[in-house]
């Protein structure tokens, strides 16, 4: 290996981890996999995936996350779970990257991996009733709601047009938002208010969720301290994504909203640094263009690799 350990580090053991380890195993690179937590990251969270291709009848996230795995295993991807970064020094051809224990490794190229996560409302139920009626993404779940009443919590772009989206499968939506006025552009409020299905109720928090098996009503308290109950099979909670970039050098790395900036193969303003998933920045964050951002950036990674390298 020269004057590092790995080829390539992949920092996120999420859908795009996976596949980028999937695709580097194969070239016979080597490489390290380093995940938080458990391999599979946030998609292990998902009750049920309906819109992965070549799962007719679906697939839970666990399952998902599992087989993604394996696959990669099959081909010698090196993994090492529940391994934590502190932080990385990009700046020369070899990458460092140091870990909670005080260690550190080293690669020629990396791909950075590292996902994102919803902005919680921190309230009663929510984290009780995760996959069983609260979701913070309507792409993926508004299927799941034919003919029912549902929630969204949120007033700005992604939350109106998610709210206008899920008009199509629930009978009515209820949009809570905290302030007097959305934030929305106008012309995407302007949709919301033509649509009949949607119903709004401003200057209102959510204060708790509750059910017994899944989520049946949204507790309320309105800004002059009154308290409603309403009735809904599903709340989406669609406050705003958090890049996981804490371990990145924001310093060296060019980010937007702390989301990574990428070009079309991955690339980021680093030579030898990629990036994928939802720690990008970019509109949609779906497991399946997380997968294939992946595998776009491990053969960066392989182009990168086989170019003669400076010091």
């Amino acid at each position: 290996m020269g004057d590092s350990d790995y080829q390539l580090i992949i920092v996120g053991g999420g859908p795009a981890g996976l596949t980028a380890g999937l695709y580097a195993s194969r070239a016979k690179l080597k490489t390290v996999l380093l995940e938080k937590g458990a391999t599979g990251g946030q998609v292990m969270l998902t009750d049920w995936i309906d819109n992965y291709p070549g799962f007719p009848e679906g697939i839970s996230g666990f399952d998902l996350a599992d087989k993604m795995a394996a696959q990669a295993k099959r081909f010698g991807l090196e993994t090492r779970s529940n391994t934590i970064v502190t932080r990385m020094d990009l700046k020369t051809g070899t990458k460092k990257i140091f870990l909670e224990d005080g260690s550190h490794l080293t690669c020629k190229s990396l791909i950075i991996a590292t996902g994102a996560r919803p902005s919680e409302l921190k309230v009663p139920g929510e984290i009780e009733f995760a996959g069983k009626g609260v979701s913070y993404c309507a792409t993926c779940d508004a299927p799941f709601y034919r003919d029912q009443e549902v929630v969204v919590v949120g007033g700005g772009n992604t939350a109106i047009q998610e709210a206008i989206y899920l008009t199509k499968f629930a009978r009515k939506v209820k949009v809570i938002h905290r302030r007097e006025q959305l934030r929305a552009t106008q012309i995407i409020q302007d949709q919301a208010l033509a649509n009949e299905k949607i119903e709004f109720i401003l200057n209102s928090t959510v204060t708790e969720i509750s059910g017994a098996k899944g989520v049946e009503k949204i507790l309320l308290k309105n800004t002059a301290g009154a308290e409603s109950i309403i009735p809904a099979q599903g709340i989406f909670i669609l406050i705003g994504t958090n890049p996981n970039n804490e371990m990145l050098p924001l310093d060296q790395i060019e980010t937007k909203e702390g989301f990574v900036i990428t070009d079309r193969e991955m690339r980021t303003n680093i030579p030898g640094v990629m990036a994928a998933g939802d720690i990008c920045y970019k509109s949609v964050r779906q497991v399946v263009n997380a997968a294939g951002e992946g595998a776009v950036a491990a053969m960066a990674a392989e182009h990168h690799l086989a170019a003669p390298q400076k010091k």
